[in-house]
Protein backbone atom coordinates (compact mmCIF):
# COMPACT_ATOMS: atom_id res chain seq x y z
CA UNK A 1 0.00 0.00 0.00
CA UNK A 2 1.41 3.36 -1.04
CA UNK A 3 0.91 6.12 1.54
CA UNK A 4 1.14 9.92 1.36
CA UNK A 5 1.16 12.17 4.44
CA UNK A 6 0.30 15.79 3.74
CA UNK A 7 0.93 18.48 6.36
CA UNK A 8 0.10 22.19 6.19
CA UNK A 9 3.67 23.44 6.54
CA UNK A 10 7.01 22.60 8.12
CA UNK A 11 8.30 25.76 9.74
CA UNK A 12 8.58 25.88 13.53
CA UNK A 13 8.17 22.50 15.25
CA UNK A 14 5.35 22.00 17.73
CA UNK A 15 2.64 19.56 18.70
CA UNK A 16 1.53 18.92 15.11
CA UNK A 17 5.07 18.05 14.11
CA UNK A 18 5.22 15.59 17.03
CA UNK A 19 2.24 13.91 15.41
CA UNK A 20 4.08 13.67 12.08
CA UNK A 21 7.07 12.16 13.87
CA UNK A 22 4.80 9.46 15.31
CA UNK A 23 3.02 8.87 12.01
CA UNK A 24 6.37 8.31 10.30
CA UNK A 25 7.27 5.73 12.93
CA UNK A 26 4.10 3.89 11.93
CA UNK A 27 4.55 4.46 8.19
CA UNK A 28 8.29 4.95 7.54
CA UNK A 29 7.90 4.53 3.75
CA UNK A 30 5.25 7.25 3.43
CA UNK A 31 5.98 10.23 1.19
CA UNK A 32 5.61 13.73 2.64
CA UNK A 33 3.86 16.73 1.07
CA UNK A 34 3.53 20.26 2.43
CA UNK A 35 2.84 23.81 1.27
CA UNK A 36 6.37 24.78 2.37
CA UNK A 37 9.26 23.01 4.07
CA UNK A 38 11.73 25.28 5.84
CA UNK A 39 12.87 22.81 8.48
CA UNK A 40 16.48 22.89 9.61
CA UNK A 41 18.55 19.73 9.21
CA UNK A 42 18.24 19.17 12.97
CA UNK A 43 14.44 19.38 12.93
CA UNK A 44 14.27 17.28 9.77
CA UNK A 45 16.23 14.52 11.47
CA UNK A 46 14.19 14.66 14.68
CA UNK A 47 10.66 15.02 13.33
CA UNK A 48 10.78 13.80 9.72
CA UNK A 49 13.26 10.92 9.90
CA UNK A 50 15.47 12.90 7.52
CA UNK A 51 12.76 13.12 4.86
CA UNK A 52 12.16 16.24 2.79
CA UNK A 53 8.61 17.11 1.80
CA UNK A 54 7.45 17.74 -1.74
CA UNK A 55 6.36 21.38 -1.61
CA UNK A 56 3.99 23.70 -3.46
CA UNK A 57 4.76 26.76 -5.56
CA UNK A 58 4.52 28.90 -2.42
CA UNK A 59 7.96 27.58 -1.41
CA UNK A 60 9.52 29.65 -4.20
CA UNK A 61 7.54 32.88 -3.79
CA UNK A 62 9.35 36.04 -2.59
CA UNK A 63 10.05 36.16 1.17
CA UNK A 64 8.29 32.81 1.64
CA UNK A 65 10.91 31.59 4.11
CA UNK A 66 9.72 34.13 6.70
CA UNK A 67 6.39 35.47 5.34
CA UNK A 68 4.69 32.49 3.73
CA UNK A 69 1.54 33.04 5.85
CA UNK A 70 1.00 36.28 3.94
CA UNK A 71 0.07 34.10 0.95
CA UNK A 72 -2.99 32.73 2.77
CA UNK A 73 -5.28 33.53 -0.17
CA UNK A 74 -3.22 31.16 -2.34
CA UNK A 75 -3.20 28.24 0.11
CA UNK A 76 -6.33 26.50 -1.29
CA UNK A 77 -5.02 26.70 -4.85
CA UNK A 78 -1.59 25.47 -3.76
CA UNK A 79 -2.87 22.45 -1.83
CA UNK A 80 -5.00 21.39 -4.80
CA UNK A 81 -1.97 21.30 -7.11
CA UNK A 82 -0.52 18.16 -5.53
CA UNK A 83 -1.09 15.09 -7.71
CA UNK A 84 -1.54 12.15 -5.34
CA UNK A 85 -3.16 9.79 -7.84
CA UNK A 86 -0.54 7.07 -7.26
CA UNK A 87 -1.32 6.70 -3.54
CA UNK A 88 -3.75 4.26 -1.97
CA UNK A 89 -3.96 5.98 1.43
CA UNK A 90 -3.71 9.74 1.99
CA UNK A 91 -3.34 10.99 5.57
CA UNK A 92 -3.75 14.74 5.98
CA UNK A 93 -2.43 16.43 9.11
CA UNK A 94 -4.46 19.62 9.06
CA UNK A 95 -4.97 22.82 11.04
CA UNK A 96 -5.31 24.93 7.89
CA UNK A 97 -5.71 23.56 4.36
CA UNK A 98 -4.03 20.12 4.16
CA UNK A 99 -7.39 18.34 4.31
CA UNK A 100 -8.33 20.03 1.01
CA UNK A 101 -6.00 17.90 -1.09
CA UNK A 102 -7.71 16.27 -4.08
CA UNK A 103 -8.19 12.50 -4.02
CA UNK A 104 -10.17 10.05 -6.13
CA UNK A 105 -12.74 7.32 -5.39
CA UNK A 106 -9.98 4.67 -5.46
CA UNK A 107 -8.20 6.39 -2.55
CA UNK A 108 -8.92 6.53 1.18
CA UNK A 109 -8.39 9.96 2.74
CA UNK A 110 -8.12 10.15 6.54
CA UNK A 111 -7.71 13.58 8.11
CA UNK A 112 -6.13 14.11 11.53
CA UNK A 113 -7.74 17.46 12.36
CA UNK A 114 -6.12 19.78 14.92
CA UNK A 115 -8.89 22.30 14.38
CA UNK A 116 -10.80 24.02 11.62
CA UNK A 117 -8.86 27.23 10.95
CA UNK A 118 -9.36 29.17 14.18
CA UNK A 119 -8.67 32.60 12.67
CA UNK A 120 -11.35 31.92 10.04
CA UNK A 121 -13.94 30.48 12.43
CA UNK A 122 -14.17 30.67 16.23
CA UNK A 123 -11.30 33.16 16.72
CA UNK A 124 -12.25 35.35 13.75
CA UNK A 125 -13.25 38.46 15.72
CA UNK A 126 -10.65 37.90 18.45
CA UNK A 127 -7.88 37.68 15.84
CA UNK A 128 -8.65 41.12 14.44
CA UNK A 129 -8.91 42.63 17.92
CA UNK A 130 -5.74 41.13 19.40
CA UNK A 131 -3.63 42.00 16.37
CA UNK A 132 -5.11 45.51 15.97
CA UNK A 133 -6.02 44.89 12.33
CA UNK A 134 -8.06 47.73 10.86
CA UNK A 135 -8.54 49.86 7.77
CA UNK A 136 -7.76 48.57 4.30
CA UNK A 137 -5.78 45.62 5.70
CA UNK A 138 -8.82 44.47 7.68
CA UNK A 139 -11.08 44.91 4.66
CA UNK A 140 -8.85 42.75 2.46
CA UNK A 141 -8.34 40.10 5.13
CA UNK A 142 -12.07 39.84 5.83
CA UNK A 143 -12.74 39.16 2.14
CA UNK A 144 -9.95 36.57 2.03
CA UNK A 145 -11.23 34.78 5.13
CA UNK A 146 -14.80 34.85 3.81
CA UNK A 147 -13.66 32.95 0.72
CA UNK A 148 -11.48 30.66 2.84
CA UNK A 149 -14.51 29.68 4.94
CA UNK A 150 -16.52 28.75 1.85
CA UNK A 151 -13.63 26.67 0.48
CA UNK A 152 -13.03 25.13 3.91
CA UNK A 153 -16.57 23.72 4.11
CA UNK A 154 -16.50 22.49 0.51
CA UNK A 155 -13.11 20.82 0.97
CA UNK A 156 -14.27 19.04 4.16
CA UNK A 157 -16.35 16.81 1.88
CA UNK A 158 -13.13 15.48 0.32
CA UNK A 159 -12.25 13.71 3.58
CA UNK A 160 -13.47 10.14 4.02
CA UNK A 161 -12.82 9.91 7.78
CA UNK A 162 -12.03 12.64 10.30
CA UNK A 163 -9.99 12.11 13.46
CA UNK A 164 -10.23 14.91 16.05
CA UNK A 165 -7.57 15.70 18.66
CA UNK A 166 -10.06 16.44 21.46
CA UNK A 167 -13.71 16.65 22.42
CA UNK A 168 -13.60 20.38 21.62
CA UNK A 169 -12.34 19.78 18.08
CA UNK A 170 -14.89 17.03 17.56
CA UNK A 171 -17.58 19.63 18.37
CA UNK A 172 -16.05 22.14 15.95
CA UNK A 173 -15.91 19.60 13.13
CA UNK A 174 -19.59 18.89 13.74
CA UNK A 175 -20.45 22.61 13.94
CA UNK A 176 -18.56 23.88 10.88
CA UNK A 177 -18.38 20.80 8.62
CA UNK A 178 -21.44 18.81 9.80
CA UNK A 179 -19.24 15.72 9.91
CA UNK A 180 -18.71 13.00 12.50
CA UNK A 181 -15.22 12.31 13.81
CA UNK A 182 -13.33 9.88 16.02
CA UNK A 183 -11.17 11.23 18.87
CA UNK A 184 -7.53 10.18 19.18
CA UNK A 185 -5.55 12.41 21.53
CA UNK A 186 -2.19 13.61 20.15
CA UNK A 187 1.06 12.08 21.46
CA UNK A 188 2.94 13.59 24.39
CA UNK A 189 6.55 12.70 25.17
CA UNK A 190 5.94 11.27 28.61
CA UNK A 191 9.37 9.61 28.50
CA UNK A 192 11.22 12.93 28.47
CA UNK A 193 9.01 14.57 31.09
CA UNK A 194 9.45 12.05 33.89
CA UNK A 195 7.98 11.72 37.36
CA UNK A 196 9.76 13.73 40.08
CA UNK A 197 8.72 13.86 43.73
CA UNK A 198 10.69 16.73 45.32
CA UNK A 199 8.74 19.89 44.52
CA UNK A 200 10.04 23.36 45.37
CA UNK A 201 8.20 26.49 46.45
CA UNK A 202 7.48 28.10 43.09
CA UNK A 203 4.81 28.03 40.40
CA UNK A 204 5.70 27.70 36.72
CA UNK A 205 4.16 28.68 33.41
CA UNK A 206 5.47 28.27 29.88
CA UNK A 207 4.06 29.31 26.50
CA UNK A 208 4.67 31.53 23.53
CA UNK A 209 4.26 35.06 24.82
CA UNK A 210 1.40 36.07 22.55
CA UNK A 211 -1.99 37.49 23.61
CA UNK A 212 -4.19 34.38 23.36
CA UNK A 213 -1.86 32.33 25.58
CA UNK A 214 -2.80 34.67 28.49
CA UNK A 215 0.65 34.59 30.11
CA UNK A 216 0.38 38.31 30.80
CA UNK A 217 -2.82 37.60 32.74
CA UNK A 218 -1.04 34.98 34.85
CA UNK A 219 1.74 37.46 35.60
CA UNK A 220 -0.81 40.09 36.63
CA UNK A 221 -2.46 37.57 38.96
CA UNK A 222 0.85 36.68 40.60
CA UNK A 223 1.75 40.36 40.85
CA UNK A 224 -1.30 40.58 43.08
CA UNK A 225 -0.91 37.37 45.11
CA UNK A 226 2.84 37.80 45.65
CA UNK A 227 3.71 34.12 45.18
CA UNK A 228 6.88 32.99 43.43
CA UNK A 229 6.34 32.40 39.70
CA UNK A 230 8.78 31.44 36.93
CA UNK A 231 7.77 32.29 33.35
CA UNK A 232 9.33 30.54 30.35
CA UNK A 233 8.79 31.63 26.76
CA UNK A 234 9.49 34.23 24.13
CA UNK A 235 7.32 36.23 21.78
CA UNK A 236 5.79 39.61 21.05
CA UNK A 237 4.75 40.23 24.67
CA UNK A 238 8.12 39.38 26.23
CA UNK A 239 9.27 42.95 26.88
CA UNK A 240 5.88 44.00 28.24
CA UNK A 241 5.67 41.00 30.57
CA UNK A 242 9.23 41.55 31.78
CA UNK A 243 8.44 45.22 32.43
CA UNK A 244 5.29 44.63 34.49
CA UNK A 245 6.55 41.59 36.45
CA UNK A 246 7.22 42.32 40.13
CA UNK A 247 10.12 40.93 42.16
CA UNK A 248 8.30 37.69 42.99
CA UNK A 249 8.20 36.79 39.28
CA UNK A 250 11.18 35.55 37.28
CA UNK A 251 10.86 35.94 33.50
CA UNK A 252 13.21 33.33 32.04
CA UNK A 253 12.72 33.91 28.32
CA UNK A 254 13.39 31.02 25.97
CA UNK A 255 14.21 27.75 27.75
CA UNK A 256 15.93 24.67 26.33
CA UNK A 257 14.22 21.28 26.52
CA UNK A 258 16.47 20.37 29.45
CA UNK A 259 15.52 23.54 31.35
CA UNK A 260 11.84 22.97 30.65
CA UNK A 261 12.02 19.49 32.13
CA UNK A 262 13.89 20.88 35.16
CA UNK A 263 11.28 23.56 35.92
CA UNK A 264 8.36 21.25 35.17
CA UNK A 265 9.68 18.65 37.57
CA UNK A 266 10.48 20.98 40.45
CA UNK A 267 7.56 23.40 40.37
CA UNK A 268 4.73 22.90 42.86
CA UNK A 269 2.15 23.53 40.12
CA UNK A 270 2.00 24.49 36.46
CA UNK A 271 -0.30 27.44 35.69
CA UNK A 272 -2.09 27.62 32.33
CA UNK A 273 -4.72 30.19 31.35
CA UNK A 274 -5.07 29.67 27.58
CA UNK A 275 -8.15 28.29 25.83
CA UNK A 276 -6.51 25.45 23.90
CA UNK A 277 -7.65 22.88 21.36
CA UNK A 278 -5.81 20.19 23.34
CA UNK A 279 -2.87 21.59 25.31
CA UNK A 280 0.25 19.43 25.29
CA UNK A 281 2.25 21.44 27.85
CA UNK A 282 -0.14 20.76 30.78
CA UNK A 283 0.17 17.03 30.05
CA UNK A 284 3.98 17.35 30.05
CA UNK A 285 3.72 18.98 33.48
CA UNK A 286 1.52 16.17 34.79
CA UNK A 287 3.99 13.61 33.41
CA UNK A 288 6.49 15.18 35.81
CA UNK A 289 4.07 14.59 38.67
CA UNK A 290 3.28 18.31 38.74
CA UNK A 291 -0.40 19.24 39.14
CA UNK A 292 -1.91 21.82 36.80
CA UNK A 293 -3.89 24.96 37.57
CA UNK A 294 -5.70 25.60 34.29
CA UNK A 295 -8.55 27.50 32.65
CA UNK A 296 -11.35 24.95 32.64
CA UNK A 297 -12.42 25.11 29.02
CA UNK A 298 -11.21 23.49 25.83
CA UNK A 299 -8.74 20.64 25.62
CA UNK A 300 -7.80 20.57 29.31
CA UNK A 301 -11.24 19.13 30.06
CA UNK A 302 -9.97 15.95 28.37
CA UNK A 303 -6.64 15.90 30.20
CA UNK A 304 -6.90 17.46 33.68
CA UNK A 305 -9.00 15.83 36.41
CA UNK A 306 -10.24 18.57 38.70
CA UNK A 307 -8.93 18.15 42.27
CA UNK A 308 -7.15 14.92 41.27
CA UNK A 309 -4.43 16.02 38.83
CA UNK A 310 -4.99 19.76 39.13
CA UNK A 311 -7.43 22.61 39.65
CA UNK A 312 -9.67 24.06 36.95
CA UNK A 313 -10.80 27.70 37.16
CA UNK A 314 -13.82 29.17 35.42
CA UNK A 315 -12.78 32.55 34.02
CA UNK A 316 -9.75 34.09 32.37
CA UNK A 317 -9.41 36.69 35.10
CA UNK A 318 -7.00 37.66 37.87
CA UNK A 319 -9.56 36.84 40.54
CA UNK A 320 -10.35 33.41 39.13
CA UNK A 321 -6.67 32.47 38.86
CA UNK A 322 -5.92 33.59 42.39
CA UNK A 323 -8.96 31.81 43.80
CA UNK A 324 -7.66 28.64 42.13
CA UNK A 325 -4.19 29.14 43.63
CA UNK A 326 -5.73 29.56 47.10
CA UNK A 327 -7.78 26.39 46.60
CA UNK A 328 -4.72 24.52 45.32
CA UNK A 329 -2.80 25.32 48.49
CA UNK A 330 -5.52 23.77 50.64
CA UNK A 331 -5.28 20.42 48.83
CA UNK A 332 -2.63 17.74 48.49
CA UNK A 333 -1.76 15.91 45.28
CA UNK A 334 -0.07 12.55 44.80
CA UNK A 335 2.76 13.19 42.31
CA UNK A 336 2.91 9.55 41.28
CA UNK A 337 -0.81 9.40 40.50
CA UNK A 338 -0.57 12.66 38.55
CA UNK A 339 2.30 11.22 36.52
CA UNK A 340 0.50 7.92 35.92
CA UNK A 341 -2.52 9.79 34.59
CA UNK A 342 -0.35 11.57 32.00
CA UNK A 343 0.68 8.23 30.51
CA UNK A 344 -2.82 7.99 29.03
CA UNK A 345 -1.55 10.50 26.46
CA UNK A 346 1.77 8.83 25.58
CA UNK A 347 3.24 8.33 22.11
CA UNK A 348 2.80 4.57 22.45
CA UNK A 349 -0.91 5.01 23.13
CA UNK A 350 -1.28 7.36 20.14
CA UNK A 351 0.47 4.99 17.75
CA UNK A 352 -1.59 2.01 18.88
CA UNK A 353 -4.91 3.86 18.59
CA UNK A 354 -4.09 5.55 15.28
CA UNK A 355 -2.84 2.36 13.61
CA UNK A 356 -5.90 0.43 14.82
CA UNK A 357 -8.20 3.12 13.43
CA UNK A 358 -6.40 3.31 10.07
CA UNK A 359 -6.20 -0.47 9.67
CA UNK A 360 -9.92 -0.81 10.31
CA UNK A 361 -10.84 1.91 7.81
CA UNK A 362 -8.45 0.55 5.18
CA UNK A 363 -9.89 -2.97 5.54
CA UNK A 364 -13.46 -1.64 5.27
CA UNK A 365 -12.50 0.44 2.24
CA UNK A 366 -10.94 -2.53 0.44
CA UNK A 367 -14.10 -4.60 1.02
CA UNK A 368 -16.27 -2.13 -0.90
Amino acid sequence: MKIAIIHDWFDTPGGAENVIENMLELYPDADLFSLVDFFSDENRTKYLKGKKATTSFIQKLPFASTKFRNYLALFPIAIEQFNLDDYDLVISSSHAVAKGVLTGPHQLHICYQYSPMRYAWDMYHTYFKEHNISGIKAFILRKVLHKIRIWDVISSNRVDKFVAISTLIQARIEKYYRRESHIIFPPVDTEKFTHYEKKEDFYFTAARLVPYKKVKLIVEAFNENGKHLKVAGSGEQYEEIKRIAKDNIEVLGYCSDEDMVHYMQKSKAFVYAAFEDFGIVPVEAMACGTPVIAYGKGGVLDTVKDEETGILFGEQSIESINDAVIKFETLSFDAKKVSEHAKNFSSERFQEEFKTFVDEKVNNFLLK
